[in-house]
């Protein structure tokens, strides 16, 4: 398995966590952002693997709350450019070494259907995001690829830091729990996809 992050250091404690379960990563410095580094890391992948098997595409930022006449330019190009054009670039230059009954997980959010107020980056890169996801699906069908798109509520990370630090974490959803609900799409036969995973809190409306 193969991990990737902007900082060396995040990825080694993440490797590290991950090395305490017993599961073996490789971890690749990567900006999602940079044409070059997505086509370096998957050169990388192909060099040590030969093909891809699962494609997840997990990097997203957030911005400060603010409304749209508030937003600096630099806020918007940083959300689209990680959550949108990442999601493209990635995907892209991994397509080659994806096979027939390979997966593309794209993680989006439910707001790449609904709409929040100070939060236009980040919608918008998640629409955008949802309506790539549908297309692409389209296009790999033929090949035997499914595509699914990871709907999610309100999650416990640190993202919440950028707009919303008072956020009530406790309502929230674990990182663990989305894991389990997408490895058990992923473990479908070949012939049938979950499209749309859409996972919330139970309780609260987050």
């Amino acid at each position: 398995m193969v991990i990737t992050g902007r900082t060396a250091s995040t990825l080694k404690k993440a490797a590290g966590q991950l090395a305490k379960r017993k599961v073996h990563v490789v971890p690749v410095v990567c900006d999602v952002c940079d044409e070059r580094a997505t086509t370096e890391l998957l050169t990388a992948v192909k060099k040590k693997f030969r093909r891809l098997d699962i494609l997840v595409n997990n990097a997203g930022v957030a911005h400060e709350n603010l409304p749209v006449d508030k937003l600096p330019i630099a806020a918007w190009r940083e959300v689209i450019d990680t959550n949108l054009t990442g999601m493209f670039l990635v995907t892209r230059a991994a397509l080659p070494l994806l096979k027939r009954g390979g997966t593309i997980v794209n993680n989006l959010s439910i707001a790449a259907k609904r709409a929040f107020p100070g939060l236009s980056a980040y919608v918008a890169a998640k629409h955008g995001g949802l309506g790539l996801t549908e297309t692409l699906r389209e296009e790999v069908r033929p090949r035997g690829i499914r595509v699914i798109a990871v709907m999610l509520g309100a999650v416990d990370t640190d993202i919440w830091d950028s707009f919303w630090k008072d956020a009530p974490r406790k309502k929230m959803m674990s990182a663990e729990t989305v894991a389990r609900a997408v490895v058990d799409a992923l473990r479908l036969p070949d012939d049938s996809t979950v499209e749309e995973l859409v996972i919330r809190p139970t309780v609260g409306t987050l």
